[in-house]
């Protein structure tokens, strides 16, 4: 693939001051505060430690949570952990861009790194605008004269246009970091280059984005077949002429995804032999798990994939060369109905395809289970890596080609 945006490879950091906008948003134990998982703080440590190491002043922007939720709370706990993660000093200052915060940017020596204050504290920062309008933003005209370079590591948002993620491209020379590079060269060079047959397996709660997907990876050929799972499975089977039973109607309903059924019915019509469902399902009945035939569904929640369908899919996937993977396969919180995910992922991880695990959920689970090494790939970015699959482009990604158009080395 062409070169199309700058790396850190392409610029002399020694001694200049590095604003990096990395995404350490972790999930946190609502008892304690306590941050209960540093997978993300791991990932950005490569990018981090290489810029220290090569003699830059290394200043984080990031962001945990939104306004509004029991997360939602200051950098400092991140500050403390990723200095373990790192064996270095991690240096944190409990504001963006205020008199403090642009001292401490200043008095950074070769190789120090500070943790600015969360960066959706700003409330402009919720905006989603084009790339010129964001760099007009307070949070860019204060921060941006202070740096020499701008690297934008953060793909699990690189689909958002807010001002952390675009502004800066603007006026700063900008390039990737690793993960970035990383997540973008690999998606990019499966879809490229795929190796037939092709699976996708889509399954979760946002049925919006898999359809997406499907669409965009049956119509240009990419796909062999797409596996449903999930709140996903459930639209195919009511598309397909199945019922489902009253109460999986109604939450379908209640979702807003009639569209979504019909968008179903007009793809098993064009792709009937690719738009594989179900043959059986879980539902929960009295709080156990009881596998039906698609057949004869009674009016309770689908809770899972049935048996059989699991011995089915994973025996597609066995036979794949190419494997896509998003979304889990149920209510795998549930134990009783984590079997379709677990077994499943377990399929994908003994296959000899090439597979990439979407990020979220089924990345969680992957991880969970010990498999992430058996995966060629399991991005950091659930609603970035199905924007990619689903051929949109991300807002973040095209800042930083725009920057390395306008500004050649």
């Amino acid at each position: 693939m062409a070169k199309e945006f700058n790396t850190i490879d392409d610029f002399d950091v020694k001694d200049k001051t590095v604003l990096v906008r990395i995404d350490i948003n972790s999930p946190v134990d609502p008892s304690d505060g306590f941050i209960l998982d540093d997978t993300r703080m791991r990932l950005h440590s490569k990018t981090v430690k290489e810029l220290s190491a090569k003699g830059a002043k290394v200043v984080l922007l990031a962001h945990q949570s939104r306004p509004g939720k029991n997360d939602f709370t200051t950098l400092k706990q991140h500050a403390d952990e990723f200095s373990k993660i790192l064996n270095l000093n991690v240096k944190y200052v409990d504001s963006i861009f205020s008199n403090d915060a642009k001292e401490a940017i200043k008095n950074l020596k070769a190789h120090e790194i500070l943790l600015l204050e969360n960066v959706r504290f700003f409330s402009e920062e919720s905006l989603s605008r084009e790339p010129i309008d964001q760099s007009n933003s307070i949070l860019v005209k204060e921060l941006s004269p202070l740096i020499s370079f701008y690297v934008n590591d953060a793909f699990a948002t690189a689909h958002r246009s807010q001002p952390s993620l675009v502004g800066f491209t603007v006026n700063n020379p900008s390039a990737a970091g690793r993960v970035m590079e990383e997540e973008i060269t690999i998606i990019q060079n499966a879809l490229n280059s795929v190796k037939k047959p092709c699976v996708f397996l889509l399954g979760g709660m946002k049925p919006e984005d898999s359809f997406d997907v499907i669409e965009n990876v049956l119509k240009n050929g990419t796909a062999d077949y797409i596996l449903t799972t999930g709140i996903v499975a459930n639209i195919t089977l009511w598309a397909s002429g199945y019922d489902i039973g009253k109460i999986n109607k109604q939450f379908i309903t209640d979702r807003g995804y009639l569209e979504i059924v019909e968008e179903a019915k007009e793809l098993i019509k064009e792709f009937p032999d690719k738009m594989i469902y179900p043959n059986d399902v879980a539902i929960e009945k009295d709080g156990k798990r009881e596998d039906v035939n698609i057949n004869s569904i009674p009016n309770y929640p689908i809770f899972d994939i049935g048996i059989n369908t699991i011995k089915e899919y994973a025996q597609i996937i066995r036979d794949a060369k190419t494997i896509f993977a998003n979304g889990p396969a149920g209510v795998f919180e549930k134990p009783e109905f984590a079997i379709g995910t677990e077994d499943l992922i377990n399929a994908i991880a003994s296959s000899k395809g090439f597979s990439i695990i979407g990020g979220g959920h089924i990345a969680a689970a992957t991880a969970s289970l010990g498999y992430e090494d058996k995966m060629d790939h399991v991005s950091s970015g659930g609603g970035a890596c199905i924007s990619l699959l689903a051929g949109k482009k991300l807002a973040a990604v095209e800042a930083l080609k725009d920057s390395a158009n306008k500004n050649p080395l």
